[in-house]
């Protein structure tokens, strides 16, 4: 019966039609009385003909049912009924089952059914999480194209920027993070601030453009005042260890500008994340040495802050430092080696309106044959205007491998 109804309602029957167009030749074969009186008929004839009306007339010429009379002699008819004739419009049907299996296939594909391989990397670019018993945070990033300099390597400022990042994202994972940055709520009642005292930087390789490292960090603590971050940064695809650092934080009144000690509240939130572990950096007891106008080599004046160089607490940024301090080291050395170790102390912080100054000296090696040197050790100072010391500094530089980097200048030209 259904199949029945279905075709009965794509093919209609062929003898009411039949029916239907004698009935309609009937009455298209008689004739129009002029006289306008009404032909005799039986009550069928007088009931079709009260149901049609007249036939209607372009310019002049009568237009029948069965065709159009274009004058006494010639008439075009309708095309002969056959079975293509009475075939059903198939495209509203066929555009109605297009439209139905996109519809369910969209719905198929926004399914998560697809079995997770053990082999592939689960979210290497999504915010992190806390492992190692809660103490430990990692984050994944990838090495993208601005992010790599000269060398085509990533820069030293990418790496502390890594840092700076998943320092702040620990605070947030272990939902500590209140309005500043880095501070906990109860540093935030109390208008406290972290700053960083001391930073240590050792790097065996540099990633690449394209390259995904994993960044794990903890916080330990420093004395009775301090707290001590490390960073353990890796290849995600080998597991080498490409970077190490270490830094010690304190407390600054955000309104003071004062040092300040660890209040009892906020030592209470902080403890439970303290790992129990030895900096990942061995700490350089060496003292830095003091530079002034005489002792330094390259002397670099007039740096100053730019607006988007502040961070929320309305300082410089201390990644800011890097690229001041690196800004009077000597051009040959840029070209010929590499950073691979950096040692900071920070005195005071760097407000919006400073005028800066960068002073290096090169020792272990002449000023004349840097290109040829080997291992090469700087000191540095950023220092106002006044005199007044904003970081001190000592880096250490290795030769660049010509394998793996090159020179600047032998870079080879892109094709065009």
């Amino acid at each position: 019966m259904v199949a029945t109804a279905a075709t009965s309602a794509f093919f209609p029957a062929i003898s009411a039609s039949s029916d239907y167009g004698a009935k309609s030749s009937k009455f298209g074969s008689g004739s129009v009385n002029p006289g306008g009186s009404k032909p005799k008929s039986s009550s069928r004839g007088l009931q079709v003909k009260t149901n049609a009306q007249a036939p209607p007339k372009i310019n002049g010429t009568s237009v029948g049912l069965e065709g159009v009379k274009l004058d006494n002699d010639l008439t075009i008819s309708p095309p002969p009924r056959t079975f293509i004739n009475l075939l059903p419009d198939w495209s509203m049907l066929l555009a109605a089952i297009t439209t139905i299996f996109l519809a369910a296939e969209k719905q198929w594909m926004m399914l998560d059914w697809k079995p997770r391989r053990p082999d592939i990397l689960i979210d290497p670019f999504g915010l992190g999480r806390i492992v190692q018993d809660g103490l430990v945070y990692r984050q994944n990033f990838s090495i993208r194209s601005y992010e790599i300099g000269a060398d085509r390597t990533a820069s030293i400022e990418t790496l502390m920027n890594h840092f700076q990042e998943t320092a702040l994202n620990h605070v947030k994972t272990a939902g500590l993070l209140g309005d500043g940055f880095g501070s906990t709520p109860e540093m935030c009642k109390k208008n406290l601030i972290w700053v960083v005292a001391k930073m240590q930087i050792m790097v065996d390789r540099y990633p690449t453009w394209g390259d995904v490292v994993q960044v794990d960090t903890w916080v330990c603590t420093s004395g009775k005042n301090g707290m001590r971050r490390d960073w353990l940064v890796r290849d995600c695809k080998t597991g080498e260890t490409l970077t190490r650092a270490s830094s010690v934080c304190v407390m600054m009144n955000k309104q003071t500008r004062k040092l300040s000690k660890i209040p009892g509240e906020v030592r209470s939130e902080i403890e439970p994340y303290f790992a129990n572990s030895p900096p990942i950096v061995e700490e350089d007891g060496r003292k830095l040495q003091k530079l002034d106008d005489d002792s330094a080599d390259h002397i670099r004046t007039g740096l100053t802050p730019r607006w988007s160089d502040l961070d929320i607490n309305q300082h410089v940024n201390n990644v800011k430092y890097i690229g001041w301090i690196l800004e009077s080291a000597p051009v040959p050395i840029l070209e010929s080696h590499e950073l691979c170790t950096i040692t900071l102390e920070y005195r005071r912080e760097c407000g919006r309106d400073s005028v800066l100054q960068s002073l290096t000296a090169v020792s272990g090696a002449g000023i004349s044959n840097l290109a040829d040197a080997g291992d090469i050790e700087c000191q540095h100072l950023l220092r106002l205007e006044n005199g007044a010391e904003i970081v001190k500094g000592r880096t250490e530089w290795r030769p660049k491998h010509a394998a793996n980097f090159g020179m600047v200048g032998q870079i080879p030209a892109e094709n065009t």
